[in-house]
């Protein structure tokens, strides 16, 4: 991790508060029958708090008496703030911004335990040793702020685990957590329903008609499959299943872009990106007969209320970040890399994704659809060829 002139003050201070810090934090030190008030952290993006969901279950059910507070980023709040696992949140602003005003608040609730499933460095294991926490867990620990950590030793880096929800697991296993449902946990708002629902029918789409989802944006371009092409999909989706109608998600920030792409489908295909609340989004995306999407968190979502994808994948690695169970209901494409090394998220341009063919993807469209829809659902192409 480079250090910057502030981050450097601010390493150089706890190096020094740690020395004088004479608590034992150490793993063999941590008692569970001691833990009152636990902090866990996963400030990060959508995706990555849905992915730290089961852990969280599993913290509630290591310490069923406990008060836990989570640290969530407060662009996210309305999607987690029902979780019935927590007992408040304490925002994440992004970065440095309300820093001492945050940690204030965090050492107001007197944590005995921190655990920092995901979160931004190097922000996060500072916030979690400067709430007052004795004991703090965090996976990967690789981290210049390691020897603020209980468990400094093993060193595990990203490699060493399979998938993103098993590495927030393990976190919680560090602190005595027995693990079962790995699921994620999303309860969905009850008072928003029917505001979808008038949503979709102000815009043409009636309780039966069947829904496919496009989210054609990501946080990263390399994780975006082309415009064009799901314009093309659109076309020859709506062509071959004309009762489909093609809602198009996304945020505020990216309805330019899916307008665009609404325009050049035509008939039948409906923006929502910016238009609902944030809170509404899960009850819109279980509405949906498949999404199609890249790697987002859309599609954490999708998976976490149950509704079926087709997952996009090229530069990320989908054995990390993609579905992670009920993999029979949702469909992996997955292409190689073509630049070595690969930038990761710093890449600028799509040519992973353009490894993805059209027809691919509708096929694997077609086939889920079917499967929604039932054996009667005959495609219009091949019902003309009857």
């Amino acid at each position: 991790m480079r250090i910057r002139p502030r981050e450097a003050v601010l390493y150089l201070l706890l190096r020094l508060v740690r020395a004088l810090d004479r608590r034992d934090n150490s793993l063999q030190a941590l008692e569970p029958s001691k833990i009152r008030n636990i902090l866990v952290v996963s400030s990060t993006a959508i995706g990555d708090t849905l992915m730290s969901t089961p852990a969280i279950r599993a913290v509630r059910e290591c310490f069923p008496g406990a008060r836990i507070v989570a640290h969530f980023n407060v662009h996210n709040l309305e999607l987690f703030e029902n979780n019935p696992h927590i007992d408040g949140i304490v925002p994440y602003y992004g970065g440095y911004k309300r820093f001492w005003r945050t940690i204030r608040r965090l050492r107001r609730e007197r944590f005995d335990l921190a655990l920092i499933l995901h979160g931004n460095e190097p922000q996060a294991t500072p916030m979690a040793y400067l709430s007052g926490a004795r004991f703090i867990i965090k996976l990967p620990n690789t981290s210049a702020y390691r020897f603020l950590l209980s468990n400094r030793e093993r060193v595990l880096t990203w490699e060493d685990f399979a998938h993103g929800v098993e590495q927030r697991l393990q976190v919680a296993q560090l602190a005595g957590c027995r693990i079962g449902d790995k699921c994620m946990v999303l309860p969905l708002a009850p008072d928003q329903e029917d505001a979808v629902e008038r949503f979709l029918q102000a815009h043409g789409i009636g309780p039966s008609d069947p829904v496919v989802g496009f989210q054609v944006a990501a946080s990263t371009v390399s994780r975006m499959w082309f415009a064009e092409k799901f314009v093309e999909l659109g076309r020859r989706l709506t062509a071959e299943y004309p009762e489909a109608c093609i809602v198009i998600t996304g945020s505020p920030q990216e309805a330019a872009y899916a307008r665009e792409i609404a325009a050049a489908i035509g008939n039948k295909t409906v923006v929502v990106a910016g238009e609902l609340r944030l809170k509404q989004v899960p009850w819109l995306i279980r509405r949906l007969r498949l999404l199609v999407t890249g790697d987002t968190g859309i599609m954490h979502l999708a998976i976490a209320v149950g509704t079926p994808v087709v997952a996009l994948f090229a530069a990320a690695d989908a054995r990390r970040s993609g579905p992670y169970y009920d993999i029979d209901k949702h469909t992996v494409i997955q292409k190689h890399r073509t630049c070595v090394p690969c930038v990761g998220k710093r890449c600028t341009f799509q040519i992973c994704m353009d490894n993805i063919s059209v027809d691919e993807v509708l096929s694997a469209v077609t086939h889920t659809l079917q499967r929604s829809l039932g054996p009667h659902a005959i495609p219009a192409a091949v019902a003309r060829n009857d």
